[in-house]
This record gives C-alpha cells, structure tokens and sequence, in this order.
C-alpha cells in the first residue's frame, strides 16, 4: 500500500509541476531542493507515473555513491509499500536488483556510465536523473556529457533531469541547452555554532594521513557534544580508517556508536538511516553531506576534513587525498544538525581559520587523474572530449598526459582511437597502468597469479607488511586481517575479469605469438611495443620462463620474486631502476629512488617499483614497495622505453649529440658522438623550433611588425602572400626562408643569432613583383588628415588592421580609410590618448555616436575644439588656444 502520508509531507511535491511542465516543454530540467525534501524519492515515482497519475516511464536515477544509491532504492521501495526488485530496483558494482516490473533503477553513476557505452541509445529508458550532480564528481560530469550528446544525436525525446541539493543552476542550465531551473524550498531551523579547536596545534594532512591528534581531539569533541546537547551526534570524518580509529576511542560513551560509509555492511547502514528509540552517535564519510537523510540528528561535530581526488605521485594512479573541507561543505554538514528541529554544529578548527578554507571543492576533473576519463572518451568516440558538453574542461596538461598512458598501455592507436585493447581494460574497473598489468601479466602468469599481485598494488598494504611486494603478497595470502579479506575479495573479482575473453571473442593474448607483419596491433599486448629494429616479447623474460615450474628468475630467488617484479613493472615501466649502489637506484623515469636502511632489497641489481614517495626537500623518492627485478624483465617490461644507436635530438632546451643505449633515463652505454650526420642535426633543430616556438630566433620589433602585415596581406589577398601566422606553416617552409642560417646551426645560441625579420623577407613574392607593394597594401603607417603618421596594428585577433588616433585628428574625414581594399577599425582616443570609441564605419560615427562620445569629452577636455559638425571641421592635433595663434 502507498504510503501517501508521508509522500505528501514531501517538500518537493510543490514544485513537481512545474518540473513536469519544464520536461514536456524542454526535455530538460535543473532540480534545485535542499537536503530532505524528498528530490531523490518522490520525483522519480512521479517521472515514472507511480504516483500521481502520469503516465508509465522507464526512470533511472544516477547516484554518485552506492550506498546513496541502495538507501534510495529502499526508501522508494517502502513509500510504494513494497520491497526493492519490485516497481524500484537498483544496481551497483558487484550488486543487482531488479525485476520485470521494474521500473525505476537507481544506479551508480559509474555503472550508468558502463551502460552508455554498451547501449549508447538507453533503449528502454524514458527519463534520467543524475542527483547530487553539485558533488562534481568527475563519472557525473562525463554521464552528463553523453546524455546530453545521445539527446542531441539520437534520441531527442530522452529527458534529463540535474537535481542537486545546491548547485550552480545557471551553468548546468547552459550546459543543458537552455534547461529551465525548478526551486524547492526546503525546512530548515536554526543551528548555533560552537568552535572547538585542539588545544594544541595539530599537523595538517598530508596525502591520505591524519594526524592521530586530530582524530582524538574529534573523539573528544563528540563526547562533549554528548554532555552539552540532546539529540543524535552526526560526525563527518575523511574515510573509512579515521572513522574505525575514532569509533575506537568513544567507548563506554552512553550512546550507540554508528558507522556510515561505503564498506559498511547493509546491516549497518539501515541502523544508521532509521528512526531509533534510543541516542546514537553516527561516525559518517561526506556521504551524509546530502547524499542520505540520516534521523534524529540534532547535533553535527564537523572534523573539517574532506577527500578529495588527486593523483597519487606516489604510485603513479588516481586516488584520494585529505584536505581541508570547503566552507560549502561546511555549510551542508551543519545544515543537516537543523533538519527536524534547531540544532548545533561542532566545528573542529578556530573561527579565525574559516575564511581562509576555499569556498567551494574543486571539481574532479580539474584536479584527479584523467587516464580513465580520456579511455571513457575515446571510447565514446571523442579522444579529445572537445565535442562534450563539460561544466569544465579538462585540463590541457592532464589530457596530454592521460594520452601519453593511453598510448603506452595500448587502449588507443597513435591517432587517438580507441583499441579492441582499450574496451576491454576499460570494463575493467581498474586504472589503466594496472588493467595492462592484469592483461599482459596473466598472458605470461596466469590470470590467479597476475589477479593477486595487481589487487595488492591498487590497494596498498599495511605498512607492517613491508616494502617487499613478494614478501607482502605472501603474507596477504596468510594473512587474517581486514585487508587481506579485502585483497583476497578483489583478487578473485580480477580473476574472473582476466579470462573473460574480448569482445570480438578472442582468448586473452599468448605473449610468445609472433609480432609478424598483418597482426592486429590492437590486440597486441603492449609490451610489444618498442623501438625500431627491436622486439620482445614476454617469453624472453624469466619470469615467463618460471611460469609453471615455481621457480622465479635469478638463482635462489624465492618463486614469487620475479612474478611480482614482473607486474610491478608491467604496471610502472618508467620506475624500473637500477643500482647505484648503497641502496640507491635511478629509475627509468630519471628519478632517484633510496630503500630504508634494514629493507631486504638494498642489495637488488633492479628493482620495479609500485610505491614510492617524496619527502620533503629531498632529491630522491623513498621506495616504500618494490619487487626484485633482472634486466632482462626490465627490457621486455619497458621495452618502449629501451633506445640503441645515435641520439641527436633536442633536450632540455638545447641540441645533444650522442651514441647512447638507454632504458629511459638509465644509461645502459653512453659515448659522446663527435661530428654529428648535418641532416640529423638540422631536424633536431626543427625539433626544437617546433618543440618552443620561433621565439628561439631573434625577433626585433621591426620583425614582428612585418610578419602581422604580412599575414594580413595572406589572409586579405592570399595569392602569393605567405601564410607567416602560424609556426608550423613556416616551419614547413624552413627550406625558403631559415636556409642558408639554419644548415650552419649547431646548438641554441645559433638559433638566436638568426635575424627572423631579414629571413622572413625570402618569403616575399619577389619573383612576382608583388613584393614592392609591400608598403602600398600593407603601410607600416597610415597619413591622417591632420598630417600625423599613425602606426598600423595589424596584430589583432578579428584580423582586420587597426588605426589608434586622437579622434580630433580626424575631423573632416568622411569615409573609414582603407588598407588593401579593407576598412580599417579606427579607435578613437581622447585627447589624452585613452579610448573613446571603436568604429569601423567613420561616416555613421560623425553623424551619430560622435555626439554622445562630444557630450563626455566636452566637459573633461573643454580646452580642445568640440565642433558641432565633425564633417567639415578642420581636423587637428592641438588645444583652442594654440589654435588662435
């Protein structure tokens, strides 16, 4: 039986008619209601006509997190008066429930966006709503991207709805084609603050560390809380660790101690979001910012730390990093004490500190690690992501650099697309460093042994199981702790996903097939990719070899040693390293690396490392987990890496010659090279132009002056004018205009010493004649009529050249002057030289704006001529007074 009582007591309920009517007129809609009016339960079973007597559509409402997205379920499910699977159902990672009646399906945006890139279409689904879309999750934004991209493409008809609990409307109204925004209010009471910071100063979190301080200044914060108010005690905490570490310390407290969070059993999570007849203390992640309603709050302690995603230098991999939580987030926190009745908040830190928190968290994809978004958009089709509709755009640098491990693990081709490979690491669940591990390191292991050594690198262990991956993984498989059944769980789930076969139903790739010429290059493992007149594979390495006889490369090691190394260096080919001697190491990357005094792999020749950290003012990273690694492995491991013969190329700024064989940054044999090949040096050069632009000659002002008229004249005229604007064009042409300079070259300086303004004057069309009109099309400066000779501005971005004179000047001009045939853009100054108008069309400006421009300069310079009819003044540079002389 419907619950319509508590349906009706929805705060939504007034504005669902205005967001039905936004939909049918629109197809989208901006949702913004706060925390509790029921955006999350009742509009969707209006959507999907469960309730009030629409017709019958196919919702799916998009969590950012699955515990969000199963309470969801629930709470719909129990409004209907019915069980999850029924009408409502959900699906999360690892988790499905759903019937044939189902009709709304909450899931997890991740799995939304799986299923876009199954069924780009969404067959079947009439209505999408993507909630807490103000958290900015980087999965959210990318599902918004491509629902909006289906809608526009192929199916019109799909509508979208961005429900927040506060959100920046305008813009997901622009991004959404104009979306109506659609307000709820909400019930709110008063909540007083209480600043409580440590007594003593703590340190600030640095990476995923906390200091332990903090946490027990929290747990004594909730204690006094405890004393000091009535009501339910809801604690915000970064993660998981700080809640197990503060639910630690709260014992004997007379209240039940509660604890939110994604790795929380179901169990656990339905106590914590149900009405008690007794005190509790919840201990919750930034889930229970807006995600879930939790009751009988009426106390808040806010730690005033958040996680956030960063990239993990460390290990090369996105992960999470602790901060200071925003003041946004600050204000949601302490809403959430004033839901059902006035409240309090207990905040952590001193008041003086909170103006200096950031107003708003940073969006995802500003600040994580965008390999996965950049395999999701090739996918998508769109290697570039230029064509998606992003609140953002990501970042240049991080594209670039998500490309560059693309290109490496072989998910995409050279030109961006995306590879049978990269579908399948792209289901995989795992960053893309990792996923080539599984895939190439289960050709060669075996899909168990591969599966167990990848699940202990993205998620490092404890630190009592050492830096030595071999020895943890063994003790991982011994050990009865928490995150060896995590690890054991997450071995398996990789398992499985190892010897599922590829889309086109071929078996995971055999690393001794021949690299013969016809071969699929997508399938091909990444290892196989190398420089020229180079090729391995992995049955060269010894740990293939050891594959199935317990034995590991190298004599007397342990059978786990080279299995580790293997994937440890499968996963991060740039950090194989090699001994300097007294545990130091250079990795590939041109990196330093030192091992801890008592580690057990100080007297390694190589180690691949899967860990390592820089401290602070220190040159080299501290290797924290490593495996024991020969060279052989390495070579086939980083095999892109590996380089044999002559090297001139520009490096660092300048041009470097040598014969050198190298694994990345690490010099196998070096010997200077004396008398470079001309040709080599020469396109090392271009290199270098190409690589930092033709600043690198010497351009005088007369130099850059000439190349913008001349590119006015190629973009005016075309013919036989250069293009000049653009380096890469001229770039082509070095052979017509660098050349006999350019041959003569052999480092940087010499560069510098070509003069770009005499080189730039091969280029003219001389053999034309057309180059003696330079100055006529094209005049360095223009004559006024009061006889000033102007400099052209042909430099601007519209393209049109530009003429910057005192509006006085001008006086008896009738008509704009032209350069080549084009009406210049005449900026109008004062007579001190500041701007007063732009016009391209002089006749209209004297017969109307010049009057409103007269009124205001009439009065702050009345000792110039302001005639009333410009036309037909006499134009000057001078005052009325030197004029009477």
């Amino acid at each position: 039986m419907i619950r319509t009582a508590a349906l009706d007591a929805l705060p939504v309920r007034e504005a669902v008619p205005a967001l039905i009517s936004a939909l049918d007129d629109h197809g989208t809609a901006v949702l913004c209601a706060p925390p509790g009016t029921g955006k999350t339960t009742l509009v969707p079973l209006v959507l999907a006509g469960l309730v009030g007597g629409g017709p019958r559509r196919r919702v799916v409402v998009a969590e950012p997190r699955r515990i969000a997205a199963r309470a969801a379920a629930r709470r719909m499910a129990w409004l209907l008066g019915e069980q999850v699977g029924g009408a409502v159902g959900f699906t999360v990672r690892g988790e499905r429930v759903v019937g044939p009646d189902t009709v709304v399906e909450v899931v997890t945006t991740g799995v939304l966006l799986q299923r876009l890139q199954r069924d780009q279409e969404l067959t079947g689904v009439d209505v999408v709503i993507l909630d807490e879309c103000h958290e900015r999750h980087l999965d959210a934004d990318t599902v918004a991207a491509f629902l909006l991209d289906v809608r526009e493409t192929l199916r019109p008809e799909l509508r979208l709805v961005a429900a927040s609990a506060t959100t920046d409307s305008a813009s997901w109204a622009r991004v959404l084609g104009g979306a109506p925004v659609v307000e709820a209010a909400g019930v709110s009471y008063p909540v007083e603050t209480v600043w409580a910071p440590p007594a003593r100063p703590v340190r600030p979190p640095h990476g995923m560390r906390v200091d332990p301080a903090q946490l027990t200044h929290v747990a004594s914060v909730v204690r006094r809380a405890l004393a000091e108010r009535a009501g339910d005690v809801l604690c915000f905490l970064p993660g998981v660790g700080e809640i197990a570490r503060v639910a630690g310390q709260l014992g004997g407290v007379d209240a039940e101690v509660l604890q939110i969070h994604g790795r929380a059993p179901a169990a656990a999570q339905d106590a914590a979001l149900s009405v008690a007849d007794h005190r509790r203390v919840i201990l919750s992640t930034a889930v229970a910012e807006s995600s879930l309603t939790v009751p009988g709050v009426r106390v808040v302690v806010d730690s005033g730390l958040a996680r956030e995603p960063r990239v993990d230098h460390a290990r090369g991999l996105g992960a999470l990093a602790t901060v200071r939580a925003s003041r946004a987030a600050g204000r949601q926190r302490a809403g959430r004490a004033g839901r059902e009745a006035p409240g309090a908040v207990y905040r952590c830190w001193a008041e003086a500190e909170d103006g200096r928190l950031a107003a708003f968290p940073a969006p995802e994809i500003r600040v994580a690690d965008l390999a996965q978004f950049a395999l999701q958009a090739a996918c998508w089709g769109d290697p570039d992501a230029t064509g998606l509709a992003l609140l953002d755009p990501p970042p240049a640098g991080a594209m670039a650099a998500a490309r560059e491990v693309l290109v490496a693990v072989g998910a995409v081709d050279p030109a961006g697309g995306v590879t049978a490979r990269g579908r399948r690491m792209a289901r995989l669940g795992l960053h893309l460093r990792l996923a080539r591990a599984l895939l190439d390191g289960s050709a060669a292991l075996g899909a168990r042994r591969a599966a167990e050594v990848v699940a202990l690198i993205s998620e490092e262990p404890p630190r009592e199981y050492g830096d030595d991956l071999a020895g943890a993984w063994r003790r991982a498989r011994a050990g009865g702790d928490g995150y060896a059944a995590r690890w054991r769980t997450e071995a398996r789930r990789l398992e499985r996903a190892a010897a599922e076969r590829d889309p086109a139903g071929a078996p995971p790739p055999d690393p001794r097939a021949s690299n013969a010429g016809g071969a699929d290059s997508s399938a091909r493992p990444a290892f196989e990719e190398h420089g020229p007149g180079r090729s391995h594979d992995l049955s060269a390495s010894p740990a293939f070899e050891a594959r199935g006889s317990g034995r590991s490369p190298g004599s007397g090691a342990a059978p786990d040693d080279g299995a580790a190394g293997l994937i440890a260096a499968l996963a991060f080919p740039e950090r194989v390293a090699k001994a300097k001697g007294s545990g130091s190491f250079l990795m590939a990357n041109g990196t330093g690396a030192e091992v801890g005094d008592g580690s057990g792999l100080r007297q390694a020749p190589w180690l691949a490392v899967a860990v390592a950290d820089r401290p602070p003012h220190s040159a080299s990273a501290r290797v924290r987990l490593a495996a024991v690694l020969d060279e052989d492995t390495a070579r086939v491991a980083a095999g892109h890496l590996l380089t044999d013969g002559e090297e001139v190329r520009w490096e660092d700024g300048d041009l470097v010659a040598r014969a050198a064989e190298r694994l990345g940054a690490i010099e196998l044999a070096v010997r200077p090279l004396r008398g470079p090949d001309p040709a080599l040096v020469r396109a090392a050069l271009l290199d270098g132009l190409r690589s930092e632009g033709l600043g690198l000659l010497r351009w005088s002002p007369d130099a850059v002056t000439l190349r913008s008229r001349l590119g006015f004249l190629h973009r005016t005229l075309g013919g036989a004018w250069p293009d000049v604007a653009d380096d890469r064009a001229l770039l082509e042409r070095a052979d017509a205009w660098l050349e006999p300079e350019l041959s003569r070259a052999r480092r940087r300086a010499d560069l510098g010493r070509i003069d770009a303004g005499q080189a730039l004057n091969r280029l003219l069309p001389w053999a034309t004649g057309e180059a003696v009109r330079l100055d006529e099309l094209a005049p360095e400066r223009l004559e006024v009529p009061s006889g000033s000779r102007i400099r052209m501005d042909y430099s601007a971005e519209h393209g049109r050249p530009v003429l910057a004179v005192k509006l006085q000047e001008l006086f008896g001009l009738a008509e704009t002057p032209r350069v080549a045939g084009v009406p210049v853009v005449v900026h109008l100054l004062s007579p001190a030289g500041r701007p007063a108008a732009v016009t391209s069309d002089l006749a209209s400006f004297w017969q109307g704006g010049y009057r409103a421009v007269r009124a205001e300069l009439r009065g702050r310079y009345p000792k110039h001529p302001w005639p009333e009819d410009p036309a037909t003044a006499e134009p000057t540079r001078h005052t009325n007074a030197r004029l009477r002389r």
